[in-house]
């Protein structure tokens, strides 16, 4: 068995990992490390939980203790790139963590603040700068950071990032980069265009990957409940109010719906926060500091916001709204079972949705069981053939009929399927 040890990383990481109790590498660590010393450029297929970010952080940090100078002032030795302002905080405490018995400078640069300190940071130049991509062009147009210097690029979460339109700022901040650079690119999925962008950014890559694209985690049970889209609510709460249910993520489409969601919850004795980009940075914060802690039992979120929940311990993950497109369902579901824990996903699939679930389905490669002992389960739902709506407006992108005419229903009947009806833990 590999350890980290074995992998030949200086001293202060090694002892930094085994304060924090980490003495054998995951898969995507134990792949991507001995490549990432050599020097080389890397495309990292993996889904988050995985232990991604500890797989080029630690090989990043290894060479600016073995290659030490001092980065140009506005200058930054490495760069970062995350979807995400939650994401990119928790990658800045990770590189923190991992080199607590090092000298390193780091900044974390995002929007939904001010840039003052952010500026102020990067006056002397920084080791290592994590960074979301627009804040990063504005400061880049403002003069206030210079990457002409760069050494390392990591492009974290890239799927998430050209779902979220930051194609062309990522193109734009690569224009600004010296060609000869190390530069990292990890995915969840492999979509063509993820596929033609690390062509032109990556060169003689290695590849490695844990998991295929658009898998699902063996150890999340997975249940769909048809509920008519009046009934949602009461259903969740139902749901939720499981004793089992000890911390819980629950997905929406839309901001407003999460919103009044999580009031419903609140209403009923449930404490639950919404997080989703209408919320200002400090409340984002707030509640995930709420539900680390365990004072929120339950976050409500849309897709784009939900790419920061980095939490081991979440046991239930419910599709209040089932995505409209499939790879979202395999990210949504990877909030749960998480470090070596089960976990549940439970979606509830109302008449609208219904043939956004037989995409799912084929895209995941099985059928997901369905529950119907509970009291609300609505038939209509099930045998529905309707074709999904269009969705505008910031609900993401609408497949107009989402398959719906080109897969057949494998539901009828009153048949049980996928190994017959279960009950949600």
């Amino acid at each position: 068995m590999t350890t980290f040890a074995d992998l030949q990383l200086a001293e202060p990481l090694l002892r930094a990992l085994n304060e924090e109790g980490y003495t054998t590498p995951t898969p995507i660590q134990a792949g991507a490390i001995p490549h990432l010393l050599a020097g080389r450029d890397l495309l990292g297929l993996a889904q988050t939980g995985t232990g991604k970010t500890a797989a080029f952080a630690l090989p990043i940090l290894h060479r600016l203790l073995t290659h030490q100078r001092r980065a140009a002032p506005k200058g930054a030795r490495v760069l970062v790139l995350a979807p995400t302002r939650e994401l990119a905080s928790q990658i800045d405490e990770s590189f923190k963590a991992y080199a607590r018995h090092m000298r390193l400078s780091h900044a974390v640069i995002f929007g939904g603040v001010g840039q003052g300190r952010q500026v102020e940071a990067m006056r002397r130049g920084v080791d290592v700068l994590v960074a979301a991509p627009g804040r990063l062009l504005d400061l880049m147009g403002q003069g206030h950071i210079d990457l002409s210097g760069l050494e390392v690029l990591v492009l974290d979460e890239a799927d998430r990032m050209l779902d979220m339109g930051f194609v062309r700022d990522i193109r734009r901040i690569v224009a600004e980069l010296p060609r000869d650079r190390q530069t990292l690119l990890f995915s969840a999925t492999m979509p063509r265009s993820i596929a033609e962008l690390a062509h032109g950014l990556l060169r003689d890559p290695a590849t490695v990957q844990v998991t295929p694209p658009s898998s699902t985690v063996d150890r999340i049970r997975q249940a769909v409940m048809f509920v008519d889209t009046d009934k949602k609510r009461d259903a969740l709460q139902m749901l939720v109010d499981s004793p089992k249910v000890e911390r819980a993520v629950v997905f929406t489409l839309m901001k407003h719906e999460a919103n009044k969601v999580a009031a419903f919850l609140n209403d009923h004795g449930i404490v639950a926060e919404a997080i989703h980009g209408n919320k200002s940075q400090g409340a984002r914060e707030r509640a995930m500091s709420g539900f680390r802690s365990g004072a929120v039992k339950v976050l409500v979120a849309t897709d784009i916001a939900a790419r920061g929940i980095d939490v081991d311990d979440v046991t239930h993950v419910f599709n209040y709204d089932l995505p409209n497109v499939p790879e979202s369902y395999v990210h949504r579901i990877g909030r749960t079972a998480r470090a070596g824990r089960d976990g549940w996903a439970v979606s509830l699939c109302d008449a609208e949705q219904r043939a956004w679930l037989r995409d799912i389905e084929k895209a995941i490669g099985k059928p997901i069981p369905v529950v119907m002992e509970h009291p609300y389960h609505s038939e209509a739902a099930e045998k529905s053939t309707m074709r999904p709506p269009v969705l505008g407006g910031g609900g993401g992108r609408g497949r107009g009929g989402g398959g719906g005419g080109r897969n057949q229903s494998r539901s009828g009947g009153g048949q049980h399927r996928g190994g017959g009806s279960r009950r949600v833990a």
